[in-house]
């Protein structure tokens, strides 16, 4: 199944939706034992150990320290893994709200993490993007 590449498409198409839960990242060392920790939502290797995104009360019941307390906004089109500007326009609008946004790029949908406090309003600025995309 391929994804879409159509910027104008994957705009006018896409359909945010706010998952449950609170995620927050934590990092452990490379070598760490992983086994005691529930899966994580997402594991990244980088040269200083291991990021995790986990949600909040796994972390804080494996004693991890954590940053940043996020909800999860799913944009549900399947979208081209080399799809041009996509989450360019996607971030662009949350910048000028003012909202921060940490972006993950899965097979099949882009997800965003953004602050917990902010979650809402992340929703309608990309519902209101959507809408005038339809319109245009």
């Amino acid at each position: 199944m391929t994804g879409e590449r159509a910027l104008d498409t994957l705009l006018r198409t896409m359909s945010p939706e706010l998952q449950d839960n609170v995620f927050v990242f934590c990092t452990v060392a490379d070598d760490a034992d992983l086994s005691a920790l529930l899966p994580p939502l997402l594991l990244f290797r980088e040269r200083e150990g291991i990021t995790l995104v986990l949600r909040r009360e796994d972390a804080e019941r494996a004693g991890l320290p954590h940053l940043f307390a996020s909800r999860l906004i799913t944009l549900n089109v399947h979208s081209a893994l080399d799809a041009v500007g996509f989450l360019a326009a996607i971030t662009a609008r949350l910048a000028q709200a003012g909202i921060s946004v940490n972006a993950v790029s899965a097979y099949h949908h882009d997800h965003l993490f953004v602050p917990e406090q902010r979650a809402e309003e992340a929703l309608a600025c990309l519902s209101a993007l959507c809408r005038a995309a339809r319109s245009a």
